[in-house]
């Protein structure tokens, strides 16, 4: 399996710093020609600059790299529109995006705002969502394309104070489940990202002593391997301080209560129903639910 990125070319966003900057220096660093996108904004998404996105392309260069600046907002349509316009006229392809722009807004949902729920979900789903539409022709056209989106532990289990980020996390996900159906015939792939890494996003979530451990560099890896030529799609890799796992919805094996069930049926048998055991399976779209019910049925009837 090849993991060499020569000639391929990448846009990060969000790599002005944390997990994006280090996906980026360590795809510059396997041949890939880089677009470095960030807006430069604060943690909350006040505030913008192309400082951060400059800096890193100073570094990919400085070590021999090649690489290009872009400061647009990933919530912006004429601002992606640049993007992936000035990726295209410089060189002329676009093989890997890798949805990493983020922001955060936490509070508990009884003191959250509205304004706080609606723009860190712009951020993270339409903020994926637009660079991913703005890429999908490109990459159905040249008949390859690698695309990550990234989730988050709040959106796969939920956390406290993050209904906001854990609504948009979870959001990316149904969005790559349709993908990797669509992009199948056209060798696109799409897999999701779950980090856990010391940033300036986690920074006050986790104590000091865990900074030396959860590196950004210790989740890239993962990101290299679901861009890659050999990669899955629709799987979710999950990554922390050199740890690996993957993440998957399943489904149980469930019970068949007959044709006309009542809730109290449902009441007896929710251990039955909700029992994960080897018989609980990932599926990989929707119908394959549907088709699950009717064996169930089928079993019954025997």
């Amino acid at each position: 399996m090849s993991l060499d990125f020569t000639d391929k070319v990448v846009i990060v966003t969000g790599a002005g710093g944390g997990l994006g900057k280090s996906h980026a220096l360590e795809f510059a660093r396997r041949g890939a020609k880089v677009v470095v996108n960030d807006l430069g904004g604060a943690m909350d998404g006040s505030g913008g600059s192309s400082e951060a996105a400059e800096a890193v392309v100073a570094e990919i260069k400085e070590a021999g790299g090649e690489a290009i600046a872009n400061g647009s907002s990933v919530t912006d349509d004429a601002g992606v529109d640049n993007m992936i316009k000035q990726t295209m006229d410089a060189y002329g392809r676009i093989d890997v995006l890798v949805n990493n722009a983020g922001v955060l807004r936490d509070k508990s949902f009884a003191k959250m705002e509205i304004n706080d729920f609606t723009f860190v979900v712009d951020v993270h789903l339409f903020g994926t969502m637009k660079p991913t539409k703005a890429v999908w022709p490109i990459m159905k056209e040249q008949g390859y394309g690698r695309i990550m989106v990234t989730s988050s532990s709040s959106g796969l289990y939920g956390n406290f104070g993050q209904a906001n980020y854990g609504a948009a996390k979870l959001g990316v996900v149904g969005f790559m489940n349709t993908l990797k159906l669509e992009g199948q015939k056209d060798n696109i792939h799409i897999n999701a990202l779950a980090p856990v890494a010391w940033t300036r996003m986690t920074e006050n979530l986790m104590p000091a002593e865990m900074e030396d451990m959860l590196t950004p560099e210790r989740v890239t890896p993962a990101v290299i391997f679901m861009c890659s030529e050999g990669a899955p799609t629709g799987k979710i890799i999950c990554a922390g301080a050199g740890a690996y796992t993957s993440a998957a919805i399943v489904e149980t094996k469930g019970v068949y209560l007959g044709e006309n069930p009542s809730a109290e049926d449902v009441a007896e048998n929710w251990e039955t129903i909700s029992k994960i055991d080897d018989a609980a399976k990932a599926l990989f779209q929707g119908g394959e639910q549907t088709g699950r019910m009717f064996e169930l049925i089928q079993e019954a009837s025997k």
